[in-house]
């Protein structure tokens, strides 16, 4: 084995066979030394293979005036564009669901109608993406490859949990730094369906059902009313449907499109793409709740109400005047 030295010229590199096997021929340039190595020769070290690594700058290394705090100057001087999303997923007994819709918007500009949410990580894992969209796709792709290194030294891949915890972990460094991700993991492991919520600040949280974005209020509405653990499939594709239709309806930052996937034992599927506001006057053609309520709440013909479902008389709904 011949190590090269700094200073080599290039016509040394065309030696004859026996120079390069016979140190005492080869020239000075070209030293053979047992037990050489490459950090020896270019002060090149390995990787620690022990810790993550991102490939980012480090949490101290961004380049910002001096005498200034970084997250002060980003906060100051840092760019004001308004962006909303809304995405949403829940788990339920046939598996977990997820949901977005798919404009991307910045500022008052809709730079992408038909843009992608939901990103998955290997074929059992899922996210939604909520922030900005470069860091979200930056993020994710650090995830894959961490889990991916993972996978390769450990022989099989991390937990929902584990995977939630390491993103986490990782993105708590840049915590002040102006990092906007906030998703929702969906994914099937060897303890069945699992979600988890995952904000750049290092929030790990795990539950059944979360909304992220600027329409999430709406969601939360429909999903806190037709949510059941026991739901169909059919049923929770229906809830989610309509949970991101209305969202986009009332929030001018969402819109587009509702993608919607299902995450099963054998892996995650991509059920249906539909435009939103097609699925949403469907949806108001619908008999929903509330008409059903209106008509059993409507007189009869003969001027009399229905008497109440709790089986009181009227006279049990006064307010007594007695003082006590």
């Amino acid at each position: 084995m011949v190590w090269l030295q700094p200073g080599f010229s290039l016509p040394s590199l065309f030696l004859h066979p026996t120079q390069l096997t016979d140190p005492c021929l080869a020239p000075s340039n070209l030293r053979w030394t047992p037990g050489m190595a490459l950090q020896d020769v270019c002060k090149w070290q390995a990787p620690d293979t022990q810790e993550t690594s991102p490939h980012l700058p480090q949490a101290g290394s961004w380049a910002v005036p001096r005498g200034w705090d970084p997250q002060a100057f980003l906060q100051t001087h840092g760019p004001r564009l308004a962006h909303g999303t809304t995405t949403l997923a829940f788990r339920f007994r046939h598996g977990v669901i997820a949901a977005a819709d798919t404009r991307s918007s910045c500022g008052n500009y809709v730079e992408c109608p038909a843009s992608r949410k939901v990103i998955p990580v290997h074929q059992h894992l899922l996210g939604t993406t909520s922030g900005t969209s470069a860091d979200c796709v930056t993020w994710y792709r650090v995830l894959q490859r961490e889990l991916r290194l993972r996978a390769l030294r450990e022989g099989q891949l991390p937990s929902v949990a584990g995977a939630a915890k390491l993103l986490s972990v990782m993105m708590s460094r840049y915590r002040g730094l102006d990092l906007c991700v906030a998703t929702a993991l969906c994914g099937w492991d060897r303890s069945g369906p699992a979600l988890f919520y995952v904000y750049s600040d290092g929030t790990c949280l795990q539950g059944n059902i979360f909304s992220v974005g600027s329409g999430s209020p709406y969601a939360y509405g429909v999903l806190d009313r037709g949510y059941r653990y026991d739901m169909s499939t059919q049923e929770a594709y229906a809830l989610a449907r309509r949970a991101v239709a209305h969202a986009t309806r009332r929030d001018a930052y969402s819109g587009g499109s509702v993608d919607l996937f299902h995450v099963r034992e054998s892996g995650w599927e991509y059920v249906s793409r539909h435009d939103a506001w097609v699925l949403y006057s469907e949806l108001q053609k619908l008999p929903g709740p509330e008409k059903e309520w209106e008509e059993e709440a409507t007189p009869d013909r003969a001027g009399e109400g229905r008497e109440p479902s709790v089986g009181l008389a009227p006279g049990d709904l006064k307010v007594p005047t007695e003082r006590l």
